[in-house]
Parts: structure tokens; C-alpha cells; sequence
């Protein structure tokens, strides 16, 4: 029996695949240059420092912000961790959400349970919209910062940052936000005007490889350092440099992966965000209104900010929805928590989650047919697999 063809729908994990000019910046760094970043005043070490430098200009353009504020790191975790670990100190109380991932929720847990900061959780609704009020009441004299996500990673729903930052300003507290799942899809200058700190992921809807990440902070907050060591700078001096961006990156960076992350934002900007995000979000859109419409199957939210779509099937496991995917049309879904256990408390899926499809750039209206297809087979309604119906141009980067 012939297997079906791949179709890799787990973008909002990481995007695949990478554009090629992604991947031959990854390799050119590693075949051609070698050397490490920061680290010496030969050719290729300069190079080297070029590379990583055109990455930090590459974020620092998407944010409209200085450079000098822009601080690389392996991932939104870190980059989350460096943020709470470097701004929070005893007694502060932090407010957070239950549509927050746990990139987010487990250090701050980890810092509450060990008696350094408390914590509260506000709930959200049952799409993993965070209403303002709730924050609003949550917050106490000691509140230091509000955590929460752009867009929900679970139902691609975007969160009213705007509104969320004026309950923060009244206070005169933070507003920290993870834009993993929005960074690429949603314009980050938006979020940066009303945010105090923001991290992301590099390889998901920015098109990098993974491993790669950053922090922005604002001016006029100086995190600690969270991890110590070499910075190719002030090396005769055991003080870790003043400099934000010398303080918060401790180590040799990755300059193929950086050199990656710099292709993949300027291949988004060649582009066009707003026309790559059209594509997906109406993918993922096609897909939810012909899932909603198969008997047994809820399509938990209509996402609003990433081309995801999470789903259940009545009397499946979504583990077992996501198999059959697989083997009925090569489909590579994800099921479970993806991360963020919380949240399903709200969505009704707390027991065993969702099958989550999300869409990226190089995805098309056969996928959409594939997905449809096989999940019509599962629940036995009538589903021939065609993307007719589906109205898309193919866009500029897959001819």
C-alpha cells in the first residue's frame, strides 16, 4: 500500500519548510565562515559578528526599536525566562493568564513556589480571550507585571493588547508579552508601542531555524543577568558588562542559526507580511467553516490572529484523530495540551485536548482538502478530498 504524501501542518510548533534562501544563509555560515561571533578580528570572525549583528537589525526593524534594546536568545523561553528571572524580585505579585503558554506560566511558578513572588492566574473565555476586567481586578499594590500572549497558541486568538496595557498603565506596572505565535503574522511595532518587554520565537511564523529567539526592552529597564559568562568584551573584568545586550548574552551564539533567523525575517519582508498572513489565515479559515460543518466535529475557536485551528471529534481521543490523520492523508497534526494546559479548562477540552492544524507560507487549498478529507472519513460524512470551493491565488513564493 502506498503511503500518502506529507503534508506538514504543525507551523504553529515551527514553520516547515524553511525558505530556501533560509537554508543557504544556514549553510553558508556554517561552510563558508565558521568562526564565532564577537570573538576576534580576523576575516571570518568578523564575518562572523556581521552575521549575528544583521539578525539583532533584522528584529530590531520589525519592532521599529533601537538595536542596542534587542537582545538574541535560543527561543521565546529563554527569552521569557531572562525577563521574569531579571526584573522580578521578592514579594512582587505577578498577574498572568490562563491562555498563556507555559513558556510563561512554569517560571513564574517556579519562582512562586519557592516563595519569591506570588502569582495570579485570570481566567479566560472559551475561545482564550482574556477580558481586561479580570485583570483589572486581579491586580494589587504589589503587582509588579502582567504577563500575557499576543495570540493563544491552542485557538489562535488574539488578545486585546491595547486594552490589557491601558489596566497596566493605570497602575504604573509592566506589561511583558510572548509574541511567539504572533511575531511574523501580526505587526510587532503595534505590540511594542504598548508593551514594556517582548519575546518570540525565531522559528515559527519568522521563518527561522530553531534556536533561535530574542527579547526587547524597553529603555530604561535593565533585567539582571540571568546566565553569566563570556561576552568577548571587558574579558579582564569579572563583572558582567553594563551593556544590556553584552549583560543577556552570556556565551557563543549560534551565528549559522542567526544568520538563518536575519534570511527569514528579510524573506518575510520581501514578501509582505500582511500578504503572507492573508494566505494562511485564509487557509486556516477555509479549513474551520468545512470542519465546523462535519457531524461530530467542534472546531473550538475561529482564530483571529494565527492560522490555527483546533478541533475535537466526538468519541475520539485527539491522539487518535491525529493518527488517522496521518494514515488516512499524510497530514502531521498535533495533539494534546500543545503547552498550555490551562486554557483548556476554559475551552471544554480538558479532557485530552485538541487536534490543533496550523498553516504556514508554503501550505496550499489541497492541504485544507486533505485535512477536511480525512477527518470526514473518520466521522463517516461524505468528503471527496478536492480543493474546489477554496478561492486562493498562489501566492508570489510558491511559483
Amino acid at each position: 500500500m502506498t503511503s500518502p504524501p506529507r503534508r506538514y501542518l504543525d507551523n504553529a510548533a515551527t514553520g516547515w519548510p524553511k525558505p530556501p534562501e533560509v537554508v543557504a544563509a544556514v549553510v553558508r555560515a556554517m561552510t563558508e565562515v565558521g568562526a564565532t561571533a564577537g570573538r576576534g578580528a580576523y576575516r571570518s570572525a568578523l564575518e562572523a559578528t556581521a552575521l549575528r549583528d544583521r539578525a539583532r537589525r533584522a528584529v530590531a526593524g520589525l519592532l521599529g526599536a533601537d538595536p542596542a534594546r534587542v537582545v538574541l536568545s535560543t527561543g521565546a523561553t529563554v527569552a521569557l525566562n531572562v525577563a521574569f528571572h531579571g526584573l522580578l524580585q521578592p514579594g512582587d505579585h505577578v498577574v498572568a493568564t490562563a491562555a498563556d503558554h507555559n513558556a510563561t506560566l512554569r517560571p513564574l511558578e517556579w519562582l512562586r513556589a519557592r516563595g519569591i513572588i506570588d502569582l495570579s492566574i485570570v481566567p479566560c473565555d472559551g475561545s482564550g480571550r482574556v477580558d481586561p476586567r479580570a485583570v483589572r481586578l486581579a491586580w494589587r499594590p504589589a503587582t509588579r507585571l502582567l504577563s500575557s500572549s499576543l495570540v493563544s497558541n491552542v485557538t489562535g486568538v488574539r488578545q486585546d493588547l491595547a486594552a490589557l496595557s491601558r489596566v497596566v498603565r493605570e497602575h504604573d506596572g509592566l506589561l511583558v508579552v510572548d509574541a511567539a505565535q504572533g511575531a511574523g503574522l501580526v505587526p510587532v511595532d503595534e505590540i511594542a508601542a504598548v508593551a514594556d518587554v517582548v519575546a518570540a520565537a525565531g522559528h515559527k511564523w519568522l521563518q527561522g531555524p530553531g534556536g533561535t529567539g530574542w527579547l526587547w526592552v524597553r529603555e530604561g529597564l535593565e533585567p539582571e543577568a540571568l546566565v553569566q559568562g563570556g561576552t568577548g568584551t571587558a574579558s579582564t573584568c569579572l563583572d558582567m558588562p553594563g551593556a544590556l545586550v553584552e549583560r543577556l548574552e552570556a556565551g557563543s551564539p549560534d551565528v549559522p542559526a542567526l544568520a538563518g533567523l536575519a534570511a527569514g525575517i528579510e524573506w518575510l519582508a520581501r514578501h509582505g507580511t500582511a500578504a503572507v498572513a492573508g494566505h494562511v489565515r485564509a487557509l486556516a479559515a477555509a479549513a474551520a467553516e468545512r470542519l465546523a460543518a462535519l457531524p461530530g466535529v467542534r472546531v473550538v475557536a475561529v482564530p483571529d490572529g494565527a492560522p490555527i485551528v483546533s478541533f475535537t471529534v466526538a468519541d475520539y481521543h485527539p491522539a487518535d484523530v491525529a493518527a488517522l490523520l496521518e494514515q488516512i492523508a499524510g497530514v502531521e497534526a498535533r495533539a494534546g495540551f500543545h503547552c498550555a494546559a490551562l486554557v483548556h479548562r476554559h475551552l471544554g477540552t480538558a479532557d485530552g485536548g485538541t487536534v490543533r492544524v496550523s498553516f504556514g507560507p508554503f501550505n496550499g487549498p489541497a492541504d485544507v482538502a486533505a485535512v477536511v478529507g480525512a477527518v470526514a472519513a473518520v466521522v463517516g460524512a461524505a468528503g471527496d478530498g478536492h480543493d474546489d470551493g477554496i478561492s486562493l491565488t498562489r501566492p508570489a513564493w510558491q511559483t
